[in-house]
């Protein structure tokens, strides 16, 4: 098969590979030895697609047609009732069909005999061997009945003496299987569309700025550390930080979030997503393969060369299905040459070449990676990053889920959930707390100074601040002495909370952290400090219970905070207080059990687990190694993306299992019927044209059924 060039990231370097044999890999265009598919590109400079060998096929399509029709017309119209056109042209019938069938043959089908000469040569028999001795063996009979004529014997000639020519057939099959090419490599094409449109992303120049000024450049040629301006609408063309100025920034290509993000001075910001206001400059920290958008297409087009275990079946059955094929050829020749009708020979060669021209491995071997190479940019269109085809198959079987709790259940960063003043006052309570905790780096105190922002509330000056390691913060705000922190530190304080205890006990079963606040040796209230569960943890959890899925929480946090979140998100099995080690343990224990288990996280205390279970689920918000670890990725971050590639998985077997039945089915139907079983009863015996038509269509419906899954729902 041709050789296609795969949509990646720009490079400089270039290798060419096997879509259905990636261990083939050239540095040149070519054909694979093994399938004779052209191969593709594995990198590529730019978004465009490359269609030099679309383009070939496209031409020497549309050339021999020119010359086919009129052959086609001339053999047809000699069918009239007196063979009016040969008995006009006497000899020149014949060499008027050698010369119009030759360029058709010789040239059009040059690609099909050298493809099918390396399938000899290398041993590795295809759908070219078979086009190769098929037509070859027509056109050959066809030029010698012309040439020598009287070298042939008796059961070779039709009732007036003549020897029958087949150019119209051999040409007829040239152009049927050139169409076939041509509309393959226009469907294998479009695979690659989502995987484009990542990459489009990305702008192609960056504004860089200089000491002389700024100034425009390839998007290429920007370093780590060099500094680029980003205007309001522009696309962000690197990883970076923002040095200065600030904006709002679109990240729905990463979170799926429609809400813009504001960036100020020391945010990271992604390559690909939007300025929407205001204008920046970033300090480029990963370029060109090493940005985020870069890694999640090479993901994407690692996931399409890859091979899924079902296509091992298919593999094991081409492996022997032309040499069958061909046998079954040789005894359809012997068959029809000794029980025949006259003359013999000729017919036995007519269904001979049937046979070999309709039987199609090429339907078998397109059966797994077409489904696998769509199904993976579907994916990526919904969020989901199928690293391998392995990963993919194997999520259908899975009845386990394992999650980590904190930002795969939760969003892994603490939020102010609850304001309980004793008063009623929480503004007073708020901006009392917020004046000592914006002092404090403590990753609870930017909660609450992050919830004080949001709702407008000013702090006030702050005098005699101390931290107290272990049990919270004290000053003077506003002339009041004030403490916040745990019961220990109200006590050190002198402070009684007994008339809070019955609240924050209940409030800290909920899993948050209980901040008691007092001034002046008086309780005024606590705040609740919690790692708020993702809204779309709930929904996710119920689709994937429906679908037959247990849940099994595994995470490193406290009991008391895993079975708060369990409780209220009804998952009924929790491992907690575990680190990297044991989780890795624990996975290695559900499958002893019997389980299929799939494990979802995002840190890098989850990669061994990631590694250990059977499909590893990574959040895209989560670390390097996490998702290097993984065999899915979830670009979107959240527990949804698990249901919908479970769904794509089950879409993508069944795809699978229909373009194999398509293939088999179809072969086990064509090779009879071009044999001429249905000769003795019905005298129907199928023309080598009409065989090569349907070969062609063998494949053309597996690509089509496979593009299906471009629409699916997930």
């Amino acid at each position: 098969m041709t050789l296609e060039r795969p949509v990646e990231p720009a490079r400089t370097q270039r290798e060419y590979v096997c879509p259905m044999h990636p261990q083939i890999i050239r540095a040149e265009p070519g054909t694979c030895p093994i399938c004779g598919m052209a191969l593709e590109l594995r990198v590529v400079e730019s978004t465009e697609s490359d269609d030099a060998e679309l383009a070939a096929m496209h031409r020497r399509l549309q050339v021999t047609t020119i010359f086919t029709v009129p052959l086609v017309a001339i053999a047809m119209g000699d069918m009239l009732p007196g063979s009016p056109i040969s008995h006009a042209l006497g000899t020149g019938f014949s060499w008027m069909q050698l010369v119009l069938a030759t360029p058709v043959v010789l040239w059009g089908g040059a690609p099909f005999f050298v493809r099918g000469w390396q399938s000899i040569r290398n041993r590795r028999a295809n759908m070219f061997t078979l086009i190769a001795l098929g037509t070859g063996a027509a056109y050959v009979h066809s030029v010698l009945a012309t040439l020598v004529p009287d070298a042939f014997p008796a059961a070779f000639r039709e009732h007036g003496g003549m020897v029958p020519t087949y150019f119209e057939a051999a040409a007829v099959i040239i152009v049927l299987v050139l169409l076939g090419q041509v509309l393959e490599l226009r469907a294998r094409a479009r695979t690659s569309d989502a995987v484009r449109a990542l990459l489009r992303l990305t702008p192609p120049t960056a504004r860089l700025v200089t000491d002389a000024g700024d100034r425009d450049v390839a998007v290429a040629e920007v370093q780590i550390g060099d500094r680029v301006r980003v205007r309001p609408g522009e696309r962000i063309p690197v990883d970076g930080i923002v040095e200065e100025g600030g904006g709002t920034v679109d990240e729905s290509m990463l979170t799926g979030e429609a809400m813009p993000v504001a960036k100020r001075v020391g945010d990271r910001v992604t390559g690909g997503t939007v300025n929407g206001t205001g204008s920046f400059i970033v300090r480029a920290e990963r370029v060109g393969d090493a940005t985020v958008l870069a890694q999640i297409v090479r993901m994407v087009a690692e996931a399409q060369r890859s091979r899924a275990p079902i296509q091992r079946l298919a593999d094991r059955v081409a492996a022997v299905f032309v040499p069958i094929v061909i046998a079954a050829a040789a005894a359809t020749f012997v068959a029809w040459a000794l029980v025949g009708p006259p003359p013999p020979l000729a017919h036995a060669l007519v269904n001979a070449v049937a046979v070999l021209i309709i039987a199609c491995p090429c339907a078998l071997g397109l059966a797994t990676p077409m489904s696998v190479m769509v199904a993976t940019g579907r994916g990526a269109q919904a969020g989901v990053l199928v690293k391998n085809a392995a990963a993919l198959e194997t999520l259908s079987a899975v009845d386990t889920l394992v999650v980590d709790k904190t930002g795969t259940l939760t969003e892994g960063k603490p939020t102010l959930t609850a304001v309980h003043a004793v008063d009623g006052d929480d503004a007073t309570l708020l901006r009392l707390a917020a004046s000592l905790e914006q002092r404090s780096e403590h990753p609870i105190a930017a909660a609450v100074v992050a919830a004080t922002t949001a709702r407008q509330v000013a702090p006030d000056r702050v005098d005699d601040f101390a931290s107290r390691p272990g049990m919270g913060v004290v000053g003077t705000v506003a002339g009041r002495r004030t403490a916040i922190g745990n019961r220990t530190l109200m006590e050190a304080e002198g402070i009684d909370v007994g008339a809070l205890a019955d609240a924050a006990r209940r409030t800290a079963a909920e899993g948050a952290t209980v901040l008691f606040v007092g001034a002046d040796g008086r309780a005024l209230g606590f705040l609740a400090v919690a790692d708020p569960i993702k809204p779309s943890t709930q929904e996710a959890l119920r689709r994937l219970r429906e679908d037959g899925v247990t849940t099994v929480m595994l995470t490193g946090d406290t009991r008391a905070a895993a079975e708060a979140v369990a409780r209220r998100l009804g998952i009924g099995e929790v491992v907690a207080e575990v680190l990297p080690a044991e989780k890795r343990a624990a996975i290695q224990r559900l499958q002893a059990a019997g389980h299929t288990v799939a494990m979802a996280g995002d840190g890098i205390n989850d990669a061994p687990a990631l590694a250990q279970a059977e499909v590893g689920i990574a959040m895209a918000t989560g670390t390097d190694v996490a998702i290097e670890s993984a065999g899915i990725t979830l670009l979107h971050g959240d527990l949804r993306g698990v249901a919908r590639a479970r769904a794509l998985s089950r879409a993508t077997l069944r795809n699978i299992r229909q373009n194999l039945f398509f293939a088999f089915a179809y072969n086990l139907l064509g090779v009879p019927l071009a044999a001429g079983v249905l000769y003795p009863f019905f005298g129907i015996v199928l023309s080598p044209i009409v065989a090569a038509a349907a070969m062609s269509f063998s494949s053309v419906s597996v690509i089509a059924n496979a593009l299906r899954l471009r629409h699916v729902e997930l």
